[in-house]
């Protein structure tokens, strides 16, 4: 079952190109799906290949596992940076711009490829075939630390520890501005933004969600700023980013969530996963791995004082 939300890029895009693009099937597979009633929009079935998706619809797509897993090819030319691997999880530093799994807009050169054409043996790890080994993910933006599944079984032992937040997660963030109290804990669950179907935001009936943060340095020119670290307690999507922005300090760079400014241009949102902390799914060895501030972020520090 493949979830995903159309983003701008797509809108006014036919639902069979989208669905095409999203798996990599061809068009005959995607038209036998939707006539089986295999793919929804925004909670319906549809019911023609001609119609057409807006940004922030909602797709689901019930895509037989043996064709998305067969048409989902390895990619030798995806650079992958290493920091941990034994027989049961590998760990990876991954760069800024490259997009975790498939999805609409981005069949070919994902981190999956790049693991497929390395790890063969993840194919099928997980309920999800294009997402293989996958138990959390990193933003496209957003660099650092990312523990991926070798067999069934981390699968399983790692989702579960993920779901009893026994997984340390912690990221390094520029805000706008310096957060006071100068540390805490933010508190807000997150749903889909009312306003803009591909944001996220704070809401009564979003689920819930928890970041702890605390100020690790500031900077008053050229622009007031502040380095803070963020710990996840929760995983949903967009949460680091949405939160600061709930407290009136967004990410610096975070065009989506307020945080761009013409004043002080970055390359990217200003967030890095930094730091990785979990039981070895077999082993039950503690391992704390850690990445440091990738150049392009170092270089945005250096312009500050």
């Amino acid at each position: 079952m493949l979830n995903e939300v159309i983003p701008d890029a797509l809108g006014g895009e036919r639902i069979d190109r989208v669905v095409a693009l999203a798996t990599g099937a061809s068009r005959s597979a995607v038209s036998a799906w939707i006539v089986e009633g295999r793919v929804q929009l925004n909670g319906a079935p549809v019911t023609g290949r001609s119609a057409r998706v807006e940004p922030g619809d909602e797709l689901v797509i019930d895509a037989p596992a043996a064709v998305a897993a067969a048409e989902l090819e390895p990619e030798p030319d995806v650079d992958l940076t290493l920091v941990h691997v034994d027989d049961d999880i590998i760990v990876i530093d991954k760069p800024p711009g490259l997009v975790v799994h498939p999805g609409a807009g981005h069949a070919t050169g994902t981190l999956v490829h790049g693991l497929l054409a390395r790890f063969p043996e993840i194919a099928g790890v997980g309920p999800d075939p294009s997402r293989p080994g996958i138990v959390h993910r990193l933003d496209r933006d957003t660099s650092g630390l990312l523990v991926v599944a070798r067999t069934p079984a981390a699968y399983e032992t790692l989702v579960d520890e993920l779901r009893h937040r026994a997984v340390g997660r912690r990221y390094q963030a520029l805000v706008w501005g310096v957060p006071e109290p100068a540390s805490g804990v933010i508190d807000g669950a997150i749903g889909r933004s009312r306003r803009s179907r591909t944001r996220m935001a704070v809401t009564e009936t979003g689920k819930e969600a928890r970041t702890r943060y605390a100020v690790v340095e500031t900077f008053r020119s050229p622009v007031t700023v502040a380095l803070v670290g963020c710990t996840l307690e929760t995983g949903r999507t967009h949460q680091i980013r949405v939160h600061l922005d709930a407290i009136g300090h967004p990410v610096v760079g975070d065009r989506t969530y307020g945080g761009h400014r013409q004043s002080f241009e970055v390359p990217r949102v200003f967030l890095h996963a930094a730091e990785l902390e979990l039981e070895h799914p077999h082993t039950g060895e503690a391992l704390v791995l850690r990445s440091p501030l990738p150049p392009d972020l170092v270089a945005v520090l250096d312009r500050l004082s």
